[in-house]
This record gives C-alpha cells, structure tokens and sequence, in this order.
C-alpha cells in the first residue's frame, strides 16, 4: 500500500512542479505544454477576430471567460490532480505483469521520423473518433458530453468546455492506443498533442475553411459546426464526429454538411437544464442530474 501512496505523492508533485517549471520557461519549449495552449489559443483567437465567419458573433462571444477557464482547469489543474491516479493505475497494471510493451504490434523505431509522427496522429486520432462516437451513443456518457454540447456560440475556446469524466474515459483509451505502438520518445507525443491541440481549436473557431479536397482527410469548422447542431437528421444520435481527421466519417459514413452559411442553432434538446455555472456543470451527470 505504501508504494501506491508513494508513487501518488511523487507523481502529483512531479507533475505540479512540471506546471510551474513551464510557467517559468523553464523547460524546453517543444515541451512547455502550458505556454503552448496560450501561444495556440491567441493565434486562433486572433484569426477570428480578423477572418470572422459570423461577423455577427462578438469578440468576447457567449461564454467566453468559461470556456478559458475550462481550458486551463482541463489541461492543468485537471491533469495534475489526475496524475496520481494514473500512476497507481500504472503500477497496479505492472504487478499483473502488464506494461506499455504488453500489446505492442507496430515498433515505430523501424520507421523513420515523419513517418512515426504520421502513424502515431492517425492511430491516435481513430482511437478518440470511436471513444467520441461512445460518448453520443450511450446515455450515461450522453450525461457527461452534453456539457461541450451546451455551446450555443462557437468560437476557439469552446474546443476546452467538456466534463472533467471525459479525461477519465478518453486518457485510458488514448494509452491502450499507445500501448499498440512501440519505440518512440515523449518528444513526439507532446509534437502530435500540439497539433491536435490547434486542429481542435481550429475546428471550434468563428473561422470557414473547408480545405477543398482535403476535407476527405481533415476536419474543418464548417464540418465540426454540424457536429454540434441542434437539429441532427432523424434517427441521428450525433454526425461528423472526426476530432482532427475526418476520413473516419466519409468511411463509416456519419458525415452531414448541408450548407456552410454557419447560421445555424447549436445545442440540443433540452438544453436549457443545464447548469449555467462551472462549478454546477462539473458535477452534471451524477445524481439527480444525471438522470435527466
């Protein structure tokens, strides 16, 4: 017992000294995780301001301020307080002499660099597309996702607005991903997070871009918009749930893009009952909320 409360000690402080070393550019700067957000989320935000889509929608648009605030609770507070858990999860997996190698089928050592980074965004990105579609399909999850789904104007920040519970769900999910792929270095996770952090920013922005014919292959904001409609085709419990890649949509066929005119109501039924607050809307989904 001792040892899994040593390895949560260590693990929560490693991780918050890690936070408040990168705070203080103190780390490597392909590695600063909290001045990345910061830096992608002020070159989106100004493309929206310059390159508007809904010239309509304000600057400071609805919920602004708790969708930031979301963004730095889910990738920072979250993810230190979270830290701990994970590394008990990690031991406990060991002494059932299962490791990171347990399931490896591909090593990425073999390939070169480009190569590795490509297989691992697309591995990783299919993993999140199916653990996306689980979070629409299933009604106690439903409860947990429709926090994102309370949006009703999008804009950059809004990609930050989601349950605390989805982190629980998505990270285990996105490791088991890891687990299948061997021989690549920490660097090049957090080049792929980076990216898909500023796709997931993109998609949510008041920006239109579609990308022509590469919209077979990546998600754009006239795409994304859809996915967050309050009116969805009958017998649709959700379209276009592509988070970087929209390849996995036209093949399963859960693609929806009527129009790009991008004025659309965005929400869902019932939307109205959920909590206008953070901190109501941090425990939507459990107790009496969670069986609306």
């Amino acid at each position: 017992m001792m040892e899994y409360i040593d390895a949560f000690v260590k693990a929560f402080m490693g991780t918050l000294n890690w936070t408040w070393k990168s705070m203080l550019f103190e780390v490597p700067w392909y590695t600063n995780f909290f001045w990345g957000i910061v830096l992608i989320s002020l070159v989106i935000w100004g493309l929206e301001i310059v390159f508007p889509w809904r010239k309509e929608q304000a600057i400071f648009r609805k919920d602004f301020w708790l969708d930031a605030f979301y963004m730095f609770f889910n990738f920072v507070v979250f993810a230190i307080i979270i830290s701990g858990f994970y590394k008990i999860l990690e031991l406990f997996f060991a002494d059932l002499g299962l490791t990171m190698q347990s399931f490896q089928v591909v090593d990425l050592s073999a390939f070169p660099m480009w190569a590795q980074l490509v297989i691992f965004f697309v591995v990783l990105d299919f993993v999140q597309w199916f653990t996306h579609i689980l979070l629409h399909k299933f009604k106690v999850l439903w409860q947990f996702h429709k926090i994102h789904h309370s949006v009703k104007e999008m804009g950059f920040a809004a990609h930050m607005r989601y349950h605390w519970m989805e982190n629980v769900l998505y990270k285990p999910l996105k490791v088991f991903g890891l687990m299948l792929l061997g021989g690549f270095e920490p660097g090049q996770a957090y080049i792929v997070h980076f990216v898909a952090i500023a796709i997931g920013h993109f998609n949510h922005s008041n920006i239109k871009i579609t990308y022509g014919p590469l919209k077979y292959i990546f998600n754009n904001p006239v795409m994304h918009l859809y996915h967050h409609a309050y009116v969805l085709p009958e017998g649709k419990y959700g379209v276009n749930f592509g988070i970087s890649l929209s390849i996995w949509d036209y093949i399963f066929r859960t693609t929806y893009i009527p129009e790009d005119s991008g004025k659309i109501e965005l929400g869902f039924e019932g939307d109205e009952e959920i909590p206008k607050t953070f901190w109501k809307q941090s425990v939507y989904g459990f107790g009496k909320y969670g069986r609306k």
